[in-house]
């Protein structure tokens, strides 16, 4: 195979150069993301992982098409995605000493790092993109560490991720704090401040795995020239999705009110087994949508879903001021109003929001404004 010329100084990927697969997957990610993260918002009398419990038939349907195919696959595949655009970025500046891809790199987790404190603190407690900035930060100690170092710690951070324990969102009796819904904006920021500590801190160990995956398949591009790669897509697409839909089952079923909540000893299995199996889910979402985009052309809703994905940052920001608009109790207050059902609606039609606005923003060049702000931070590290 012939080699590809190498940069002489740091470069940025034009819109013009990506690759369908990649962006296509973001572009779907961020209507999962949409979905996962506003049904926990909505008030209740009880709970479970995270929805209220008690509501209508398709209530009940939603609650499980979500915990089954949405909650905890999503992120994992965000995850990935993230660690493949890092293993990007050190691979189309390898002309450049290593402390100066270190340095883009660390100014790209400060960029996330900021960035997401404000959304946490003004608008979605639960953000991740600090918690994308620290684990970055961190992760950059293992860019240059051979395959194997990769995949051992994947490996281990999988295991954490499959010990059994009562931690997991889809067995949790919890609804939404103070945090989340804040009566007033003093309580709002001090509450949001420990939340966006904890996932800053805490939040990284969840996702080294897929992390670290995405820095492997990336070094092989293995997204981006699927044709290349058919026969482990095709293995990782149907091994993964297979594992999540089924191990999904014992959660999905419980928060749908099939059965009733069984003791801690069980719920300590279920748990993180709807969990383990989601990252194996992301994965495979990643690796089918690579391979139908061998198969799709990039015009028409295709190419306006890839550049939802292209401008992900953008489009995954614009979602957080929905929720703190429609939900918070001093604003529009519609917490104990909206329904499962109807709050996945609410959910669907931001995100389609969101790819009228990206689609209005590759036909006139632009690109998100996040994406151009990091770029302009990132790459100043070498001029």
């Amino acid at each position: 195979m012939r080699a590809e010329p190498l940069p002489a100084t740091a470069s940025p990927t034009e819109l013009s150069e990506r690759a369908l697969g990649p962006d296509l997957a973001r572009g779907v990610m961020l209507l999962f993301i949409a979905l996962a993260n506003s049904h926990y918002f909505l008030l209740g009398e009880r709970y479970v992982g995270g929805f209220p419990a008690g509501g209508s038939r398709a209530d009940d349907a939603v609650a499980w098409l979500v915990s089954t195919f949405v909650d905890g696959r999503a992120f994992p595949m965000f995850g990935l995605l993230f660690g493949y655009g890092v293993a990007h970025i050190v691979r189309r500046n390898a002309a450049l000493e290593p402390r100066v891809v270190n340095r883009i790199l660390r100014r790209r987790s400060l960029v996330l790092v900021v960035i997401g404190l404000l959304d946490a603190l003004l608008f979605y407690a639960g953000d991740i993109l600090v918690m994308y900035g620290v684990l970055l930060f961190v992760g950059i100690l293992l860019v240059r560490r051979s395959d194997g170092w990769l995949l051992a710690v994947a490996a281990v951070f999988f295991v954490l991720t499959a010990l059994p324990g009562m931690d997991s969102f889809s067995i949790s009796t919890d609804g939404p704090d103070a945090a989340a819904l804040p009566p007033d904006l003093a309580t709002m920021f001090a509450e949001r401040s420990l939340v966006a500590a904890y996932v800053a801190l805490l939040g990284p160990i969840g996702f080294a795995c897929p992390f670290a995956i995405g820095l492997w398949a990336g070094r092989r591009r293995v997204l981006e020239r699927p044709a290349e790669h058919r026969a482990l897509l095709r293995i990782v697409a149907t091994v993964g999705i297979l594992a999540a839909v089924l191990g999904a089952q014992p959660a999905a079923l419980l928060v749908a009110g099939a059965y009733d909540r069984p003791g801690d000893q069980v719920l300590e299995l279920i748990g993180p087994l709807h969990d383990a199996t989601g990252v194996l889910g992301g994965f495979g979402y990643a690796s089918l949508i690579c391979l139908l985009a061998t198969r799709l052309r990039n015009r028409g809703v295709v190419a306006a879903i890839a550049a939802v994905g292209q401008r992900s940052m953008t489009c995954y920001l614009l979602q957080s001021p929905v929720w703190f608009v429609v939900f918070t109790p001093f604003l529009l207050g519609l917490a104990d109003i909206l329904t499962v059902a109807t709050t996945a609606l609410l959910a669907i039609g931001v995100w389609v929001a969101s790819v009228a606005l990206a689609e209005w923003m590759r036909h006139t060049g632009r690109r998100g404004p996040f994406e151009a702000l990091a770029r302009r931070v990132m790459y100043s590290a070498v001029r």
